[in-house]
């Protein structure tokens, strides 16, 4: 949708303008770049144009050679939603942490299971990356028909893991892919706890409300030192005093002789 378009919205239709927008593009960049560890989409949007920025694990891929991959999607995100020459900006971020980054695990099982590796070791593999990673918890579930013709589910998980409440939107990171295998589709879920980080760079700011910190008491001075220490101060104030000498009398004025003459 046009900048001239978005910018008559109600500000309800404009929410909704929005969430569709960012739901196909990410559906658009999900299909086009599974295999260079697509993980996730930012749009920015400024008063001269908007910028998305686009999260994966192999950035080199996403650029493409001397940085034509990068312009061909610009160029058709350009043409599919309607937008201005030099409107949009696409830029290419690498993921610092691909082990945090649930996303990157739901492609990295993904193609794992494509390739035809049984499904309890492909899981675990995920599950230990995760938890060398430092992550707090890690939760996989893998369901369809895994072996013969019977579907059925089946939850791989370690460390801890909070699924309800603010912590939970804040503190998990989730990614869900389809995989279409020979026999069917198969749903991977893959859910990670982020660990605390006060920079905010490998997880939240905000600390879990449970954490209590208890810090180191301070130290306390006993009232025989206290009361030597004030009675030491009392002292030096009065030597002090004692010391600085009492400020002098005026001068006598000169009697004027005018006054001595009665004029």
């Amino acid at each position: 949708m046009s900048a001239a378009r978005r910018s008559r919205l109600s500000t309800k239709r404009k929410f909704v303008a929005d969430g569709v927008f960012y739901a196909e593009l990410n559906e658009l960049l999900t299909s086009e770049l599974a295999e260079d560890g697509y993980a996730g989409v930012e749009v920015r949007t400024t008063p001269h144009r908007t910028e998305i920025i686009i999260r994966a694990t192999r950035t080199q891929n996403v650029l493409g050679e001397k940085g034509q991959r990068i312009r061909e999607l610009t160029s058709v995100v350009q043409k599919r939603f309607d937008f201005a020459d030099g409107a949009v900006e696409l830029y290419a971020e690498r993921v610092s942490n691909r082990g945090l980054c649930a996303q990157a695990q739901a492609e990295s099982l993904k193609f794992k299971l494509l390739g035809g590796l049984a499904v309890r070791r492909a899981c675990y593999g995920v599950v230990r990356f995760v938890m060398e990673a430092e992550a707090k918890g890690c939760e996989v579930i893998v369901t369809g028909k895994l072996r013969g013709q019977r579907a059925k589910a089946m939850k791989f998980g370690d460390g801890y893991m909070i699924k309800t409440g603010h912590a939970g939107q804040v503190y998990t990171d989730t990614a869900v892919r389809h995989v279409l295998m020979r026999q069917g589709v198969i749903g991977i879920r893959v859910a990670i706890m982020l660990p605390h980080d006060p920079k905010g760079q490998r997880g939240p700011k905000i600390p879990l409300d449970d954490v209590v910190t208890i810090m180191e008491p301070k130290e306390e001075v006993s009232p025989e030192t206290l009361l030597a220490q004030q009675a030491a101060a009392a002292a030096h104030a009065a030597a002090m005093a004692a010391a600085v000498p009492p400020p002098a009398a005026p001068a006598a004025m000169p009697e004027d002789p005018n006054v001595a003459a009665g004029f």
